[in-house]
């Protein structure tokens, strides 16, 4: 999203990867308690905004989100804010 918008505004990212995924390693015998933790996710329930972006038109925004959506693994919609209306 940053390259498509030129650097032209600014992007919040809204989520952030709090909950841990915790693996065994390979090859490790079952038993001897809960493996370390190897990663974090963000779980993202629905309705939920994932990012926000601020100093760019519409059109601009509309197509680096829909650039980004292309690589979520779930639908996503386009919302906008009107300020003062």
């Amino acid at each position: 999203m940053t390259r498509h918008i030129k650097r032209g505004g600014r992007i919040w990212i809204r989520i952030f990867p709090d909950k841990p995924i915790s693996e065994k390693p390979a090859e490790v015998r079952m038993g001897n308690g809960k493996g370390n933790p190897e990663y974090y996710v963000a779980e993202i329930q629905p309705g939920k905004m994932l990012y926000e972006m601020d100093g760019v038109d519409e059109v601009l925004a509309r197509e680096a989100f829909r650039l980004a959506a292309a690589k979520l693994p779930i639908q996503t919609a386009f919302v906008t804010r009107m300020i003062g209306s």
